[in-house]
C-alpha cells in the first residue's frame, strides 16, 4: 500500500488552488464583458428610440399591419395571381441575371486575388499584404453604396448593380478562396517546380484539383446571396424585381396584390436554388452524401 506523504501532497492541491482561482477570474471576466454587452447593446437600443422621435414602442402595435394588408389584399385579389406572376417573371429572370453574371466575373477575379495572396502559392510574394487589403476593402464596402456612386456615374439599370455585386463578391470569395488554397497539399507543386514547370502550370495542374469542388461550393453559395442583394439594390433603381417590389409598395393600399406575387416569386426562387445549389455541393464535396 502506498503511502502519500502530507509534503507530497501539497504541489496537488496547490495547483487544484490555482485551477480555481484562474477558472474564478475567467467567470469573474466573462461576466463583466456580459455585462457590458448588454448595457452597451440597452444603450444603442435607447439612442435608436430616440432617433427615431421616441415612436419604437408606439409603433410596435402595428408592427403586422403591413403583412396583415398585403396578405388580405391578396387574397382578395387571388384570381389576379397568376397574371401578377407572369407579369413579373421577366424582371425576376433579370434579377437572377444579375446576380449569375456577378458571382461568375466575382469568382473569376477572386480566383487570381486567392491564388495572389496565398503564402507560398503566390508569384510574387510581396505583394501579398497588398492584395489582401484590396480584398478586404472590397468586402468592407456594402453593395448598396457601390450601387448608389454607380448609379449615379453609369444611370439606373442592371450594370451598376452587377458591378457594384461583383466587386463585393471579388472580396467576399477571394477570402474563402485563399483560406481554402492555403489547406492544400504542396507535394504536387513541388513536383511540378522540380521538373520546371511554370507558376501557371503549377498552379493549373497542382493546385486548381485539389481546390475546384471547395471553390465551386462557395461560389454556389454565394450565388444564392447575390440574388437576395441583386433584389434589395432594385429598391435604389438597379433594375430587376426589386425595382417592381418597391414600385408596389410604394403605391400602397391596391397594389398590395402585385407586391404579394414578388414576394411569392422571390420566396420560390430563393428556396429552389438553395436547395439545388446544396444539392450539387454535397456531390462535390461528398459524393452525393446528404
Amino acid at each position: 500500500m502506498v503511502e502519500i506523504t502530507p509534503g507530497a501532497a501539497q504541489p496537488s492541491r496547490r495547483l487544484h488552488d490555482d485551477y480555481m482561482a484562474l477558472v474564478g477570474r475567467r467567470r469573474l471576466y466573462s461576466g463583466i464583458l456580459l455585462a457590458l454587452f448588454v448595457a452597451l447593446m440597452l444603450g444603442g437600443f435607447n439612442l435608436a428610440a430616440d432617433r427615431n422621435a421616441g415612436g419604437f414602442w408606439s409603433g410596435l402595435p402595428s408592427f403586422f399591419d403591413f403583412p396583415r394588408d398585403v396578405i388580405s389584399e391578396a387574397w382578395e385579389a387571388r384570381a389576379e395571381l397568376p397574371g401578377h406572376l407572369a407579369e413579373f417573371l421577366p424582371a425576376l429572370v433579370e434579377t437572377v441575371n444579375i446576380a449569375a453574371t456577378a458571382t461568375l466575373v466575382g469568382a473569376l477575379f477572386a480566383v487570381l486575388f486567392a491564388l495572389m495572396s496565398t503564402r507560398g502559392l503566390a508569384p510574387f510574394p510581396r505583394l501579398i499584404p497588398l492584395v489582401r487589403r484590396v480584398m478586404d476593402v472590397c468586402r468592407a464596402v456594402p453593395e448598396i453604396v457601390i450601387a448608389l456612386v454607380l448609379i449615379y456615374v453609369l444611370g439606373g439599370g442592371p450594370v451598376p448593380a452587377m458591378i457594384a455585386i461583383a466587386i463585393h463578391t471579388v472580396g467576399a470569395l477571394g477570402k474563402l478562396f485563399s483560406e481554402v488554397s492555403e489547406n492544400a497539399s504542396p507535394k504536387p507543386v513541388e513536383g511540378l517546380q522540380s521538373v520546371g514547370a511554370n507558376w501557371t502550370q503549377r498552379m493549373a495542374f497542382g493546385v486548381l484539383p485539389q481546390v475546384l469542388p471547395n471553390w465551386f461550393s462557395y461560389a454556389l453559395l454565394r450565388f444564392e446571396i447575390n440574388i437576395r442583394a441583386s433584389a434589395i439594390l432594385g429598391f435604389v433603381g438597379a433594375g430587376g424585381i426589386g425595382y417592381e417590389l418597391r414600385n408596389a409598395i410604394s403605391w400602397g393600399q391596391g397594389k398590395f396584390d402585385q407586391a404579394a406575387a414578388v414576394f411569392i416569386l422571390l420566396f420560390v426562387t430563393i428556396v429552389a436554388v438553395d436547395q439545388v445549389s446544396t444539392l450539387v455541393r454535397n456531390r462535390l464535396i461528398h459524393g452525393g452524401a446528404p
